[in-house]
Formats: C-alpha cells, structure tokens, sequence
C-alpha cells in the first residue's frame, strides 16, 4: 500500500488525464459493439480499475480496444441472432461469453502462459490489425452518413414476407414444445396466427433489415442505399469530427484532440438546437451486476461459444503484453506477464457481470498515463474511478452526444489501428514461395489470408486459419534447412570438421558421417528417410554425429527407428556420436537403445568412435584390389 502511494501526485495526473482520453472511445466501441455507450464505458470504468489492482504492468491503462470490440461486435450479433433479434433476451447469454473470456485469461495466467504469447507469428498480428481497421471504417460508414437500415421504409417492407414466415415458424416450435402441436388443437394454432399484428411483423422485419445491413458485407451491399438517403447534418457532424481530431492534433498534443471533437462538435450541435441523432441513453446510478447470467443461462448452452471465447482471451492477453513491453521501454522497468493475465482476466469478468464489453491493455491510454506522471497501479484505479464519476455526475449530459460524433471518431480509430508497418514491407520480403510463375512471400500470403477472411469472413476463424498456415510454412522452412544442412556424404564429400581431419584415409570409403543439424521433427522426416538408400553396399560403418541435434519429436523417433533396422540387416554398424538428453531419453523410452544402440556404440566424442573404427573396422576395397 506503500508503494501505492509514493507517486500519488503523477498517478494523479496521468489517471485523470488517461481516463479522458479513454471517456469518447469507451462511449464510441460500446456503439460498435451493438450494446450501447453503457457498455462501453461500463467495460472501461470495471477493466480500468480491477486490471490495474491485480495486474503485472504498474502503468497500464486497460479498457476496450479496437481488437476486442471488433471480436465482440462478431460474437454479440451471432447470439442476437439466435434469441430472434432482441438484445435484451440475448445479453445473458452474451455477457456469459465475455466472462468464460476473462475467466481463461485468469487460467492462462494461472498456468504460466503468458510467456508464450510472444510466440503468435507476426503476419497473423499484421493481417487481423490491418481487417479489424477496414472492419471499423466500413461499419462506421452508415451512421456517418446518417443512414440507418431500420428506419429505411422501403428497405424493411422487402423483409415483411420473410419476417410473417419467421413468426410463424416460432409459434409452430412453440406450439411443438407445449404439446398443443396436434390434429384436435390445430385450429388453435390457426387461431394464434391470425392474430399477428402488423406491428409484431414489422418488428421483426426491422430486425430482418438490420442483421441483413450488419457486418461488412452488409455495409457494403447498403452503401448504394445510404448515399441515395444521405442525411447531410449527420454527415457534417461526422466529417467535423474528423477534421478536428487530425487537425488539433498539428496544433499541439497537450490535450487529446478526440476528446475536444467530441466537447465541440457536440456542444456546437446541442448549443445550437440542431435535429441530430443522439446515441441511446446512459442509466444512471451505479452500474449493477447482472444475475441474468447465473440465474437463466444454462452452462451447457455455452459449448459452441468455446472457441471464441477463447480466441476473445488470447486476442486480449496479446493486446495486453504489446502494451505492456510498450510500457517497459517507457519507464525501463520489466512488466509480469502471469499476473498481468490474471490482471486483465479478472477486469473482464468483473466488468461483464455488470454488462460491461471486453477489453485490453491500450497502448494510447498507457502512453498518455507515463508521460503525465503515472508510474504505479494506482494510475489506472484513478482512471476507472474518474470514468464511474462522468457516468454518475453526467450520465444524462453525455446521452446528448451525437451518434454521427461516435461514428467519426470510430473512422479515425479504424485508421489507426492498421499496420502501415506491415503493409509497407510487402514489396521488400523475400519471395520464397510459388504459386505457378507467381513467386510470393509466405509471410505476405499469410497477412492476406488473415485480412481476408477476417474481414468478409469470420474473425474467429481467420486468426486460426491463419496460425496453422503459419506453423505449416514454418515447419516446411525448417525442415528444407534442415535436409540442406544435413545431406549423406561419405567423409571424401562431406565437409569435414575439425576433428574429422585425421580421420584414416584408408577407411573414408568405409565410413560413412551423417551430420545432424537441427531438431529431427515431422517437418523434417522425409529426407532424412532416403539415409538408408543413399548409403553404398561397400560402406559398412555409419556414424551419426548428433551434437547439433538438440531435439527429437515422436515422428523423428520412429524414422530414426526404422532406418536403423534397415541399416542393421545390411550388416552395417551404426554409431552415435555426442547424444544429447532429449534424444536419447525417447531413444532409450522405445527401447531403441539397446536393441539397436548397444551402450558400446555410444560415444561421447568423434575420436572414440575414430578409435573403435580403427580397431574393428577393416578396409575391404584395399584388400579386394590386393587379392586380384
């Protein structure tokens, strides 16, 4: 508590300042996410707080982000949809997904598997940032220009025929649940679906025409219809926005130009009693945790949601670490990253019990918090603390704020958030794969795919996609170096090393050396599988020297096998050379050692085994020129 307290003055100042910046986007990703401006800034009031208690950053500045609201966005509309349309039956469901997310990030923590992150391939990173940008800007682009699929007469009444079918279809599986569905009760079912209002199928339709304009697809198919509707007060709103916030940005960064787009443009349009959209009201009082969760929701009704929390929690614990090692450049101090995990797990649960959208370590708001004067925990506290003031004190005030404001400051997030950095590498990488007469490079092809498929796709998907193209193109690289690094020479071919120069002349024909250089895995069976054929009936020797082999999977274990048994009914002797443990802990465990292996064949050094050869080891070919 101490330690808490020594900086008080500049967490003070760097959490006060940070949670201001964080006030327009927290409102801003609540909108984009489809839960509302309350959800937002509940889910950066409770991360804020509780990730910088129990967190291992001192000061990182938590709250949604633009990777965590775009996933969110994916996973909220797909339960939407499943509980017909309304945000209100899906939201136990919903919030059950964010705090299963949270709940793994404890048990990532929990296990020691933050120090792994670091290991997600880079193009994956740069493809998902660079989707999760497009994604923003698209969705963003109809409610800047003030349209909104819902409300468009037109468009809904296309959706009416559909929406009839749907209620229908509902009373039947209802009707079938209740036991009514029979032959003697069939005119109550007529009866119940003649009393279907206009309204009921109205309802329904607006649902049907906003799911249909969702996503990025979606947007795009609505775009023709948006700009045939603009409404040019949103769109002016909007675009001032924008301008503002690149704009003050050239006059000084003393103040966060969002924020001061947000106060003008909205005071410019309340000020002046302008008839805009304003975003959905804010509750006020304290937030209260929702029992919705543990009271409707079944447990098992989560299983298909699995994976996407999942992905939700590891898409947050590297948001978080890259923050993190942003933050340790900053202040030369060195972040935890367990408990850092643990940190952000226990701010998402938190903060969806009480209806809170995930989030994440954000760099922008550690930035901000360092350079003005945060340096302990109780930096992010006062920013979680001073959010839940604005939401008490001018909860009222901010549900005044215009929706196209949200949306401006939404686009320039978006553009943000791409990789310039990997985009602009991609004429420069080397191109080592080939698609007919198209060479590309592998890490460009696997940023596309990523992008790709997660923008018209699925974000959950893409990223997995994406690491197992990764993995696969990694394995096939280190197994091609490998086999180049580790070709069957006799020793005359083979380059020797040094302690091979005095190897005997008379036997090199004799003696054959397989240098092992690198792991002996699945990726790189297949060459060394040709050993046994590569080796010439004259040699009866074979030495393999394993000092550089450092590690042997199972697929590598039973290669290794199958070859030595081929060796061995060519009457050839084999030797091992400088064994290392892992290897000869799986030789040992399948019995390969001894059987195939005696102990006596085993040498810690090449002039052992230099010795053994020159003892038991003749030079046939000599003697058979001699005898004829």
């Amino acid at each position: 508590m101490k330690n808490l307290f020594s900086n008080f003055k500049g967490d003070m100042f760097g959490g006060i300042t940070a949670g201001i910046v964080a006030l327009p986007l927290a409102l801003a990703f609540g909108v984009s996410s489809g839960l509302g401006p309350s959800a937002g800034l509940y889910g950066a009031i409770f991360i804020s707080f509780f990730a910088a208690l129990f967190g291992g950053t001192n000061t990182q500045i938590s709250g949604p982000t633009a990777p965590m609201t775009a996933v969110s966005m994916v996973v909220i509309a797909s339960i939407i949809a499943v509980y017909e349309g309304s945000v209100e039956k899906a939201l136990p469901a919903i919030l059950s997904v964010f705090l299963l997310a949270g709940i793994m990030q404890i048990g990532l923590g929990l296990l020691g598997l933050g120090k792994y992150i670091r290991y997600i391939p880079y193009p994956v990173v740069s493809g998902f940032m660079t989707a999760i940008g497009v994604i923003i800007i698209i969705t963003q682009v109809l409610p800047a220009l003030g349209y909104y699929p819902k409300e468009d007469v037109d468009f809904v009444n296309q959706f009416k025929p559909q929406a009839e079918e749907l209620i229908l279809e509902n009373i039947l599986k209802e009707e079938a649940g209740e036991g009514i569905l029979v032959l003697e009760d069939f005119e109550q079912t007529i009866k119940r679906s003649g009393e279907i209002t206009n309204e009921a199928i109205m309802d329904e339709s607006r649902t049907l025409a906003a799911s249909e304009a969702s996503g990025v697809i979606g947007a795009l198919k609505a775009i023709p219809k948006a700009i045939k509707n603009i409404n040019w007060l949103e769109l002016a709103l909007a675009l001032c926005t924008i301008l503002i916030i690149y704009g003050f940005k050239k006059i000084t960064t003393a103040l966060p130009s969002t924020l001061v787009a947000l106060l003008v443009v909205s005071g410019i349009a309340y000020g002046f009693g302008l008839n805009y959209r304003p975003i959905e009201t804010i509750p006020g009082g304290f937030p209260m945790p929702n029992l919705k969760i543990f009271t409707e929701f079944k447990i098992g009704a989560l299983t298909p949601y699995i994976f996407t929390a999942l992905t939700l929690a590891l898409l947050g614990a590297i948001d978080s670490l890259l923050t993190s090692v942003v933050a340790d450049n900053m202040t030369k101090t060195k972040h935890k990253p367990n408990q850092e995990l643990v940190g952000q797990g226990i701010g998402n649960s938190i903060g969806a019990i009480f209806g809170g959208i995930p989030g994440a370590g954000a760099t922008i708001r550690t930035v901000v918090n360092i350079n003005s004067g945060g340096k302990t925990k109780l930096s992010g506290m006062i920013a979680g603390i001073l959010l839940l003031f604005i939401l008490l004190a001018l909860g009222p005030i901010a549900s005044q704020i215009p929706a196209a404001v949200l949306a401006g400051i939404l686009i320039t997030v978006g553009i943000s958030v791409m990789d310039y950095k990997g985009l602009k590498a991609i004429p420069s990488l080397p191109k080592d794969i080939s698609f007919g007469p198209i060479k590309l490079s592998s890490e460009v092809v696997i940023m596309i795919v990523v992008m790709i498929l997660s923008t018209f796709w699925n974000l959950v998907y893409a990223v997995g996609i994406g690491l197992v193209i990764a993995s696969l193109m990694f394995m096939k690289k280190m197994g091609d170096l490998t086999a180049e690094r580790s070709n069957v020479k006799s020793l005359e071919e083979e380059t020797e090393w040094d302690d091979e120069k005095n190897f005997p002349k008379h036997l090199k024909e004799e003696v054959f050396v397989k240098h092992l250089k690198g792991p002996l895995f699945f990726g790189s069976t297949s060459e060394f599988q040709a050993l046994a054929n590569q080796i010439p009936q004259t040699a009866s020797t074979v030495i393999i020297r394993m000092d550089r082999m450092q590690y042997m999977d199972q697929s590598g274990l039973y290669t290794l096998e199958d070859i030595l048994i081929d060796l061995k009914k060519s009457n050839k002797n084999v030797l091992f050379v400088d064994l290392l443990k892992q290897p000869r802990y799986m030789l040992e465990r399948v019995d390969v050692i001894p059987d195939l292996i005696p102990e006596e064949h085993i040498f810690k050094n090449f002039d052992e085994a230099t010795q053994w050869i020159k003892q038991n080891v003749k030079d046939t070919i000599t003697v058979a020129e001699v005898v004829s």
